[in-house]
């Protein structure tokens, strides 16, 4: 999720609200068929996400030719889905990084988990003047300055060998968390500017919506995040559940069709080719949130 932060507008209430009318609805007809099993043709599996990509109809075709019904729901705005599931409206999301995540729980009081990952949306660092990330041994990169952003910038140079970060980083760190035994310098700037600076320093690192207009590709970064890397754990996209019902079968098998060939082809496409696959469990990510919960406390 190369996404903004949570915005609140009455726009994004009416949506939730036109959404809990709508399930109900769904409910009632659940109630009529006697409790039909979860994932049935008459109970399926709710699943909100923002931004409906075509890989979505590959999905759902998937999961009934496996007995699976889903109802996959483009809920439009990044307030809605966490609010959703946390109600009961839905059964599951898939929107989000666990940096969002973290912050919803820790500011909303609730306990909503990652069961499995999907891609990590490499943040590069591109430059006009080195092939290579090794060839930089000095100087100044530019780094875009909002507080997300930022953070997620600087653990990128600190992977890439470039700086080195107070108690070794979180998604929460500023450039006054740079040390001075760091191999650069680091300018913060508007993110729209980080492509504008590139003839002027040693690197940038450029949000992948600016490439396009910048005659950038992906692959002209001289350094990514690697989704399995440590820098990367914040920004692991995931599917998300309520704490209850994190080891259903049902869910663990849409987890399984999701990384079918077919809907990873779509993923991959939808992306436009930037998506790194990550595949770490619901375990492992649920250690990776708590982590991340505990350092957004702390920065509060």
């Amino acid at each position: 999720m190369s996404r903004t932060s949570i915005r609140k507008s009455f726009a994004a209430a009416a949506a939730v609200a036109a959404l809990t009318l709508s399930l109900a609805a769904c409910g009632s007809d659940t109630e009529a068929d006697g409790g039909a099993d979860k994932g049935s043709e008459g109970n399926p599996v709710k699943i909100g996400v923002v931004k409906r990509d075509d890989y979505w109809t590959t999905f759902e075709q998937a999961a009934e030719a496996e007995g699976i019904f889903v109802e996959v729901t483009d809920l439009a705005d990044y307030q809605i889905p966490n609010r959703a599931l946390a109600d009961g409206e839905i059964d599951l999301n898939q929107f989000q990084h666990l940096l969002f995540l973290a912050q919803f729980n820790v500011e909303a009081g609730e306990e909503l988990v990652p069961i499995a990952a999907t891609a990590v949306y490499p943040l590069g660092v591109y430059s006009q003047k080195h092939d290579s990330i090794d060839s930089i041994e000095s100087g100044e990169v530019a780094v875009p300055n909002d507080p997300t952003n930022l953070a997620r910038a600087l653990l990128v140079l600190q992977d890439a060998g470039l700086v080195e970060l107070k108690d070794g980083g979180s998604a929460f760190s500023t450039e006054l968390d740079v040390l001075p035994t760091s191999k650069v310098t680091v300018t913060p700037v508007d993110a729209t500017q980080t492509v504008l600076a590139l003839p002027d320093v040693e690197a940038s690192v450029v949000n992948n919506d600016f490439l396009a207009d910048a005659g950038l590709e992906s692959d002209d970064a001289i350094f990514a995040d690697d989704a399995t890397s440590d820098a990367a754990r914040p920004y692991i996209n995931i599917w998300a559940s309520r704490a209850d019902e994190k080891d259903s079968d049902v869910y663990a098998k849409l987890v399984e069709i999701y990384k079918s060939d077919d809907v990873q082809q779509g993923v991959i496409e939808a992306s436009g080719g930037t998506a790194a696959i990550a595949d770490q469990d619901g375990a492992t990510l649920e250690g990776y949130l708590q982590d991340i919960q505990s350092d957004f406390e702390a920065s509060k």
